[in-house]
């Protein structure tokens, strides 16, 4: 769709991913665009130091700036911000983007803009090349660094994204439209009434996502061009549900819209009485409902909206985007804050899970597959010195509430052993050294290798509890690359390959009395709560926010009729099979 061919005021449709469900009806406020066209040309070899010198002084007025923001944060900031802040001001400081950058200048005479343009997509790519799609979407921390920069080499403000400042008071509020969303945009924007973010980059673990899902704003990133297509002042409805933007609709549409945003808040406020009510089937069954977060200011909303516990915090933010790696200390304070503040409630803490394609001191390695190869704990193994850092740290943490550590990965009896050796090991240095720590700590692993789904009854029999990655199972089940938009249609979690592994799994833990959850992203699929009641699922960990739904199914659901009606389908199902019976 050209610019050309849109009509002023024409209505037309935008597909993206919705990441924060809901509906906002309001007016498009276009924030400009920080990436600056960056000016290429050569210089000198008298001028290599005056140019090196040029970028780092903008490099460091950049940590200046950001160390300013950081300081300033008014107290109803979203909490997600200092962290991300930081993360900013590290990258700015990190070896391989201002040395190498220099280096750029000083063996091929690039002018600084340029050199720093080269070395970030470099960075970029890497991070784009990481498995992981919490890690992959850093490389927006790394876009966003550079254009900062670049706004400062080119003599402009750092805070160059601009919104309209003249609003019609009767909207209902503004709907940002940007290339992305910084962590400096998104403080401007709390002084700004508005009711969705539209984006053109970004996924379900960016910045973006993040931030509006911990403030329940409807949200629709990925759209590619929405920039560009959209005016100030354009009128929008934004589907949060099916990730679907429109500009300048039809009076009868709007009101179609408007009525589905009325029903959803009121369905909303009815969720909302959930939130004291046990999640407890229509016979008896008591299904513990956890959430998943990635930050330690996360585990608020999750005590605030119910949440039984914590059955996912991923540790990576503490490791991600620094040239240095997190202290001991640094890990216990943030671990620990988890736990006081779900207040005796379980907290599950996955250790590190990085994938072989990029070290953490961002030295590349050579990986034919990626995915396949050092990750997670066989990276952790491979580095103890590491390992042991964050055991010490996740054990001293232990003194304040249940924490239960939970290992990536996991393939082979051996590793467990390795990490049951790692863990005696990390607990005897803290009783020479005569720090507290809670004496029985449990220990699980991530079912996410089809090779620990198969042959489930040792890892059940060695570990306290299982959880199952169903993310990355389904992708390694069904030989799929789920960020591969060529093949998506095969990543299938309905497939009865993956569901037969998941009740495999569950049926032989049940054997030897050990409790297993979901964590993948099919637990905070409504629609497939029943599926996964059916299979004998107890214990649910997702995304805060799909809490409260989920519950709602599962109070109008019947376990045990669901448990025969599953198990029959599975013994004689193919694929459409069991489509049609989730449908039913």
């Amino acid at each position: 769709m050209s610019e050309a061919a849109l009509p002023s005021n024409a209505m037309f449709c935008l597909m993206g991913q919705g990441v924060v469900q809901g509906y906002a009806i309001g007016k498009a406020a276009v924030m400009g665009a920080a990436a600056l066209e960056v000016a290429h040309y050569y210089i000198e070899a008298d001028q290599v130091q005056t140019e090196s010198d040029r970028l780092y002084a903008a490099m460091d007025q950049a940590q200046q700036d950001l160390a300013v923001i950081a300081q300033q944060l008014p107290a109803d900031a979203p909490r997600e911000i200092a962290p991300v802040l930081e993360v900013h001001r590290l990258l700015l400081a990190d070896p391989m983007l201002r040395q190498q950058s220099a280096q750029l200048i000083a063996d091929r005479l690039y002018n600084a803009e340029w050199a720093l343009a080269t070395q970030g997509q470099q960075i970029i790519a890497q991070f784009e090349q990481i498995e992981d799609p919490y890690l992959r979407e850093r490389s927006a921390d790394v876009r966003q660094v550079i254009e900062r920069v670049l706004l400062i080499l080119n003599g402009k403000a750092p805070h160059a994204h601009s919104l309209p400042v003249q609003t019609d008071p009767t909207d209902s509020g503004l709907i940002v439209v940007a290339r992305d969303i910084s962590p400096g945009d998104m403080l401007r924007l709390r002084k700004v009434r508005f009711s969705a973010f539209l984006t053109d980059l970004g996924g379900p673990t960016s910045h973006t996502a993040i931030v509006a899902r911990s403030m329940n704003i409807p949200a629709v990133v990925g759209l590619g061009d929405v920039r560009r297509l959209v005016k100030d002042g354009d009128m929008l409805i934004v589907d949060g549900f099916k990730g679907i933007v429109i500009v300048n609709p039809a009076e009868t549409i709007l009101q179609q819209y408007r009525q589905l945003q009325a029903e959803h808040l009121r369905q909303e406020a009815q969720l909302s009485q959930l939130r004291d009510t046990p999640a407890m089937t229509v016979d008896g069954i008591r299904i513990h409902l956890e959430a998943n977060i990635e930050l330690p200011s996360e585990a608020q909303a999750a005590f605030d909206i119910g949440a039984d516990g914590i059955g996912l915090f991923r540790s990576e933010f503490l490791f991600m985007g620094r040239k240095d790696l997190p202290s001991e200390n640094e890990q216990f304070e943030a671990y620990a804050r988890v736990v006081q503040t779900m207040q005796g409630r379980p907290v599950t803490i996955r250790t590190l899970d990085i994938g072989a394609d990029k070290t953490l001191d961002g030295e590349q390695t050579v990986a034919t597959n990626p995915a396949l190869g050092l990750r997670a704990i066989r990276y952790c193994l491979a580095h103890p010195e590491l390992f042991q850092t964050q055991l010490r740290a996740l054990l001293r943490a232990s003194q304040f509430g249940l924490v239960r550590i939970l290992i990536p990965m996991i393939s082979t009896m051996e590793e467990v052993h390795a990490v049951r050796q790692a863990l005696d090991k990390a607990e005897q240095s803290l009783i020479a050294d005569g720090v507290p720590y809670a004496k029985q700590i449990q220990l699980g692993a991530m079912v996410e290798a089809p090779a620990i789904a198969i042959a489930i009854e040792p890892f059940a029999q060695h570990l306290d509890f299982l959880s199952i990655g169903t993310n990355d199972l389904i992708q390694y089940v069904m030989a799929v690359d789920r960020a591969d938009a060529d093949v998506a249609d095969l990543y299938d979690p309905m497939h009865p390959a993956v569901l037969r592994l998941i009740a495999h799994t569950i049926n032989r833990a049940e054997v030897y009395g050990k409790p297993v959850s979901v964590c993948g992203e099919m637990a905070g699929d409504v629609r497939l709560t029943r599926m996964l009641l059916g299979l004998g699922l107890r214990c649910f960990s997702m995304p805060a926010a799909q809490i409260p739904r989920v519950k709602q199914e599962i109070l109008s659901s019947h376990s045990a009729a669901l448990r025969l009606k599953v198990a029959t389908a599975l013994n004689r199902a193919e694929r459409i099979d069991l489509h049609k019976l989730l449908e039913k």
